[in-house]
């Protein structure tokens, strides 16, 4: 690991407090020009005892905005001390994560999962549109038929055809020959150029591609591709060590992944990330945004640079080794989870190192789905499968409660 360690409360807090002593104060330094202010003090109390031992409620109080994307040239001066740490967490992730060489990549921290993947579209539909002069007829999005929702969303907002291959019930494995025959009838359509979406732990299943399939397949009807790897589930489930997973940037031909700290980093709500390789933010240049420092490469614009310093703080919290053994306790409740059901002839489906179980609906009654706060693939019509998802918070005696239950509707 070259950037990610363990660091104590004592030297996290001097970071910390050094980063937004290189921002902007408002009490002590004139600036008229800028819409931005700390947050308001006749509502949010900043004088309180325990903000001192408290270095991520002081930035809230401070309100740092990151708008820009910091890994890339100059971006606002106001608020430079804190970006710091955002971009040690996009330099942490990309290269003791997600595989990458050292300093190949940019990246932010977005608002969620949903707008990191839209990035990735926005960012490849531009390029095919400015470097091959493609139109946006010839230019679609692709995935299984498991992939988030949020991809049909960037094929709405970005006017993007997108087409959806069938996976193996059982497996939640791409099907090839339905991948052939996705890609033919879009060369019918008179698509040229595809932008891939590879999952990295499906929000159903926790299921994984492997993006060799989709490389083989375009490969072989000879059209444009890129791949974007959706890990807002499975990003930090899946450690460095795991040689199983090619969904990283040790593979060729992924150019981006998106990550959401909201998930298992437990981070607050609205903080995703985007990385992509060097030389594919810019594709996304605003350069309307004269009067931001750096211009603007991000879809969200202004964003909280306390959400930032939440990651920063968690990664740092844990270590390398501290996270590995949070997810190995979640991987061994799943493990235990799924021992119970084999001997109960219960029919799931379980990505190894994965924390998510998903159970055919045939073998577990709606009633009992529903008591336990199962999740369904659909909650209009018919469910075909509920989801367990062992996050932190699902201990040992709430998985013996559900399989003790099923036993007993089982016997009878």
């Amino acid at each position: 690991m070259k950037y990610w360690k363990k660091l104590s409360h004592a030297e996290q807090d001097a970071r910390i407090t050094k980063a937004l002593q290189g921002n902007i104060d408002y009490t002590t330094r004139l600036c008229l020009g800028i819409p931005a202010s700390r947050l308001d003090p006749q509502v949010f109390y900043d004088q309180a005892s325990f903000l001192k031992d408290a270095p991520l409620l002081r930035a809230y109080v401070q309100n740092p905005n990151h708008i820009g994307c910091h890994t890339m040239g100059e971006s606002e001066v106001f608020f430079r001390g804190t970006q710091e740490l955002e971009k040690e967490v996009i330099a942490l992730l990309s290269t003791d994560l997600l595989k990458a060489e050292d300093d190949s990549c940019d990246g932010y921290i977005a608002s969620g999962g949903t707008e990191a993947n839209i990035q990735a579209a926005w960012i490849y539909r531009n390029e095919f549109i400015q470097k091959y002069q493609a139109t946006h007829e010839e230019i679609a999005l692709i995935g299984s038929e498991d992939t988030h929702y949020s991809i049909a969303k960037a094929a709405n907002l970005l006017h993007l055809k997108w087409y959806k291959t069938s996976v193996d019930f059982h497996t939640r494995e791409i099907i090839p020959e339905a991948l052939d025959a996705k890609l033919a009838q879009a060369q019918k359509d008179g698509i040229k150029y595809c932008i891939v979406i590879a999952n990295k732990g499906t929000t159903m299943f926790g299921s994984i591609d492997d993006p060799d399939v989709y490389v083989t397949a375009l490969q072989k009807v000879g059209m444009t591709f890129r791949i974007h790897v959706d890990g807002a589930f499975g990003g930090f489930m899946v450690p460095p060590t795991d040689t199983t997973s090619k969904a990283d940037f040790s593979h060729p031909h992924v150019s981006s992944i998106t990550l959401d700290a909201h998930k298992m980093l437990q981070a607050p709500y609205g903080t995703g990330i985007f990385i992509a390789r060097k030389g594919l933010m810019e594709y996304t240049c605003t350069r309307e945004a004269q009067y931001v420092h750096g211009m603007d490469n991000t879809l969200s614009g202004s964003r909280s640079g306390a959400n930032a310093i939440a990651v920063w703080m968690i990664l740092f919290t844990y270590g390398p080794f501290g996270w590995l053994e949070k997810i190995n306790k979640l991987i061994y409740r799943t493990k235990w989870c799924c021992k119970e059901l084999d001997q109960l002839n219960v029919r799931y489906y379980n990505r190894p190192g994965m924390n998510i179980i998903t159970i055919q609906a045939e073998d577990l009654p709606a009633t009992l789905a529903d008591a336990y706060g199962l999740v369904p693939d659909a909650h209009e019509g018919k469910a075909n499968w509920y989801k367990i998802v062992i996050m932190d918070h699902v201990e040992m005696e709430h998985l013996q409660a559900l399989i003790h239950d099923i036993k007993a509707l089982k016997k009878g």
